[in-house]
């Protein structure tokens, strides 16, 4: 074999070696895209339910005082006409925004 032979052997080894590991780098790189792609599709889904609790204790907390107990039905009154108040207040900044 002669030098310019065994030259283009080392070289036609080392470029089979580079695409071997460009494939493999490739598959690695789809994988880990892959691993992205369902992170980010949990972290969605995990804000999602984050949201919906959050409107599920405000909701509760709203109710809580709302409640009308030990006969207290005039306090009842005003902190239901104090949130309406408030909700009233967010509408109007809200129409004023747009």
């Amino acid at each position: 074999m002669t030098e310019s032979e065994k030259t283009l052997a080392t070289f036609q080894t080392r470029v089979r070696d580079l695409i071997r590991r460009f494939q493999q780098l490739k598959k690695e790189n789809e994988e880990l895209y892959a691993m992205v792609g369902e992170s980010e599709e949990k972290i969605k889904k995990l804000e999602a339910r984050i949201s919906q609790q959050e409107r599920d204790y405000q909701s509760l907390k709203m109710a809580r005082m709302v409640e009308i107990t030990d006969g207290d039905l005039e306090g009842a009154k005003n902190r239901l006409a104090r949130l309406i108040r408030e909700v009233n207040k967010c509408i109007a900044l809200l129409s004023d925004e747009k």
